[in-house]
Formats: C-alpha cells, sequence, structure tokens
C-alpha cells in the first residue's frame, strides 16, 4: 500500500494498539493469583483451576490465523473493531459467570477476540509507519506488552483482595472501550486483499487441528496426551496439504517462501518457547527456596520485565538505524542464552543477588530480541501478505507460550510427580525439575541464535 498518512492519525492508532494490546497479556497473568478464588467459588480443584489459563491461550491461538485472513479481506479497522466488542461483550458476562464452565467459555471468547487484536495490531502499525520508524513503534507496542505481562499478576493480585475475580473482567471491559473509542475516530480502511474469498474450511481445519494438537501438548503426562498429539500431528500435515493445493488459502503458505519470514518465525517461536516459563518457575523457586512471601517474590520478579520495558523501544529504534538488522535479534539469543545457562546454576542454597543478575541478563536478551525480530518479520514479506504475517507472529508467540509451559509441567511430573508435595523435603527435586526445564530452554536458545546467525544476508531488501 502506498498511502501516507499524518502524524495525528498515526499518534491516534498507535494509542488505540497500545491500550488493545495490553488486553491479551494482562487477561494471560492477572487470573494467576485469582485462581484459589475462583476454585473457592465454585467449588473446583486445582487441576480444573488450570484450565483458567490454558483455554484463553486455546481460543487465541485457534483464531489468529482466520482472524487475520479475514482482516485482510475486510479490512483491519472493522476486525479490530470486532474483537474490542467480542472483548467487551465477554468480560460482562464474565462478571456475572453463574457456573465454572459457564466462566471458562468466556474466557476462550476473550480469547477469540483477543486474537483478532493481536492480528490487526501489528499489521496496521506496518502499514501505517513507514519502514525507518517501524522498529521504534513495534518497540512502543511490544514495551507494553512486557509492562502488562510485568504487572499483570500485582494488579489482578490487588483487585482480586479488595474487589473480587469479577472485578477483573471489568478492567478488561474499560480498556477494550477507550481502544474502541480512538479507532473509530479514525477514518479509512485498511483493506490488502479487498473482494478475496475467505478459506472456511482451511479455517475449520486449522482451528480443529490447534485444539487437539496444543490440548495434548498440555496434558503431555496424561495417558490420552500422547495420541492427543499424534492426531494433531496428522491434522498439521492434512493442514499442511490444504494450504498448498487451495487458490485462496487461509494461511498464504507463499510466505514461507521468504527465508527471512521463516527463520525469524522460528527464532520468534524458540525465543517465548525457551523463556515464557521462567516466571512460573521463579515464582515458586523465591517463595520455596527463598523463603519470600507472595508480596516480596513479586517485587524481586519485577527485575526481567523491567528491563524489557526500559530497553525494548530502545533496541527497535537501534534496528531502525542499523544496516545489518539480524545483528541484534542474533545478539539477544546469545544473551537470553546466557541467562538460561546461569538458571541452571541455581540451587537449593539461595543467593538473592546472584538470582537477580540472571533476571537482568534475560531481560536485556529479551528487550534485544523482541522489538527488532517483530520489524524483520513484518518488512520480509509484501505488502498484501503483511496481515497474514501478523497473524502468524502472534500465532508463534502464543503458540510458543503454551508449548514453554508444557515443558514446565512435563519435567515437573517426570521428576516430582505433582507439584502438591511441593515443601522443605522435595526442594531437591524441585531444582533438578526446574534444572531440567531450564537446560531445554538453553538448548531452544542456541537454536535460537543459530538460526539468527544463518539468516539471508544484511542487504536483503525490506518493504
Amino acid at each position: 500500500m502506498t498511502e501516507t498518512y499524518d502524524s495525528s492519525y498515526q499518534a491516534k492508532l498507535l494509542i488505540a494498539v497500545c491500550l488493545a494490546t495490553v488486553i491479551t497479556p494482562l487477561m494471560s497473568t492477572m487470573m494467576n493469583l485469582s485462581l484459589i478464588s475462583i476454585g473457592e467459588d465454585f467449588g473446583v480443584g486445582s487441576h480444573a483451576q488450570a484450565y483458567v489459563n490454558t483455554v484463553f491461550l486455546l481460543g487465541s491461538v485457534v483464531s489468529m490465523v482466520p482472524a487475520a485472513k479475514f482482516a485482510s479481506i475486510r479490512g483491519m479497522k472493522k476486525v479490530f473493531v470486532l474483537g474490542l466488542c467480542i472483548c467487551m461483550g465477554a468480560s460482562i458476562l464474565s462478571i456475572l459467570s453463574p457456573t465454572f464452565w459457564f466462566l471458562l467459555l468466556m474466557r476462550f471468547t476473550i480469547g477469540f477476540g483477543s486474537a483478532m487484536l493481536a492480528v490487526t495490531s501489528v499489521a496496521m502499525l506496518t502499514y501505517v509507519f513507514p519502514i525507518t520508524q517501524r522498529g521504534k513503534v513495534l518497540g512502543i507496542n511490544t514495551t507494553f506488552v512486557y509492562l502488562a505481562l510485568s504487572i499483570g499478576p500485582t494488579v489482578g493480585g490487588f483487585i482480586t483482595d479488595t474487589l473480587g475475580w469479577r472485578a477483573i473482567f471489568g478492567l478488561i471491559f474499560i480498556l477494550s472501550l477507550g481502544a474502541t473509542v480512538y479507532v473509530l475516530r479514525l477514518q479509512g480502511e485498511i483493506t490488502p486483499l479487498p473482494g478475496e474469498e475467505m478459506d472456511w474450511t482451511g479455517s475449520v481445519l486449522w482451528g480443529t487441528m490447534i485444539v487437539i494438537l496444543m490440548m495434548g501438548f498440555v496434558n503431555i503426562t496424561q495417558p490420552w496426551g500422547p495420541y492427543m498429539v499424534v492426531i494433531g500431528t496428522v491434522l498439521l500435515i492434512a493442514v499442511w496439504l490444504h494450504l498448498r493445493r487451495s487458490e485462496k488459502p487461509v494461511l498464504s503458505v507463499g510466505m514461507f517462501h521468504h527465508r527471512l519470514f521463516t527463520r525469524s518465525c522460528a527464532a520468534a517461536f524458540l525465543n517465548y518457547g525457551s523463556s515464557y516459563c521462567v516466571a512460573f518457575f521463579l515464582s515458586l523457586y523465591l517463595q520455596s527456596v527463598g523463603k519470600m512471601t507472595a508480596t516480596e517474590a513479586g517485587i524481586v520478579m519485577l527485575v526481567q520485565p523491567l528491563f524489557q520495558v526500559l530497553l525494548t523501544m530502545k533496541m527497535g529504534e537501534l534496528s531502525d538505524r542499523m544496516q545489518n538488522k539480524i545483528l541484534l535479534p542474533m545478539l539477544g539469543s546469545l544473551v537470553t542464552g546466557l541467562g538460561m545457562a546461569s538458571f541452571i546454576m541455581l540451587g537449593v542454597d539461595f543467593d538473592l543477588y546472584y538470582t537477580i543478575g540472571v533476571m537482568a541478563i534475560c531481560g536485556i536478551g529479551l528487550a534485544m530480541f523482541s522489538a527488532p525480530n517483530n520489524s524483520l518479520i513484518m518488512s520480509s514479506v509484501p505488502g498484501p501478505l503483511k496481515g497474514e504475517a501478523s497473524g502468524m507472529l502472534a500465532v508463534v508467540r502464543q503458540s510458543g507460550m503454551m508449548i514453554s509451559m508444557s515443558l514446565a509441567m512435563t519435567s515437573i511430573a517426570v521428576v516430582m510427580g505433582s507439584m502438591d508435595n511441593l515443601g522443605p523435603d522435595t526442594l531437591g527435586s524441585f531444582v533438578a525439575a526446574m534444572h531440567m526445564t531450564f537446560t531445554v530452554c538453553l538448548l531452544m536458545n542456541i537454536l535460537c541464535f543459530i538460526l539468527c546467525a544463518i539468516r539471508i544476508s544484511p542487504d536483503t531488501e525490506l518493504t
């Protein structure tokens, strides 16, 4: 697209996108400290409570690819507003949830709606801002993601303690309403593929495959989990064959002919897959081994996202000025890998300053990687494919998060059997499970570094 946008239009869109951007990470983290209250209200145990977050992530991954294609055909602003409306409606219904299973349905629905925001946000920013500002703008957007991830547990815990867990959905309603107000003030529409037909068959195949495959990974330690992974893998092959044969597929496989795009997406998947479980383990490590209260642990855990918030936008701006735009993601994966290697050295003898130092290293590495790599993904495909590229970026992020948590739970199941027996007598086993997970995470970071290092030449034309 060659249309130019003035600074006022760009500013309003950026505000709307940033307001909407925080919805997904907040919904991923705010409920963590509300699970006990939810369980008490509805009389469900810890296993069922785990699905409160799982179904949200599942709902978002299911709809991301179809939503990205639909937005490119019907208009990105329309789909963006539709996603906001779905989030607002489901938030109100969540407040009124009469049963636990109704709440899960609403969490899935909010995930479905938030996916529409995720796949259109980055794409609209990419269209509206020139390539010379893209790293900075995507850095701002990513900063809001990290900010929401860092404050989510604290905000969720405070709201739960003061107003009750249902009030959390009131905050999501307010954020969605604010973003809607800003985006409706913008004239015009962004439609890269006007008039193209929607691939509904591919959309259904995609959604079915994602549900079966991800539920298999999440429940890999259950007797039926591996069977679901096998079935999901077969469906994945079927989806790929459909995409290759379809004239107008829900996901253009032609994107993957761009080597820089494919390797950057794979690197992003490995990056999120290796890093998302860190917060899960550290929250338990600080409280069980470090003997900290939940509040003290929460304060310490702000170290890593603080570095990400402070540095991500700067790294995006720096990538705009660099000729070799592959360098920062490569260095970022190297620094993150150093952090993972250092995490493996954590033991039952708690060292607060060492732990804080390692968290800082990881925060710096993730800040160096995220915005520059996102900019590479969005700049490595032609204009008509940027909407679908945005969808794939969101898919690899959310899928990486789910795989990361699956890896953590699998390690715990193998070494400890269950988290229910975590106590003074099992701290050694817990640390061993943590070491197992971080060893795999380190291997994922090494592979991420290799993918960054072998990406095509730095003078590749970007759009």
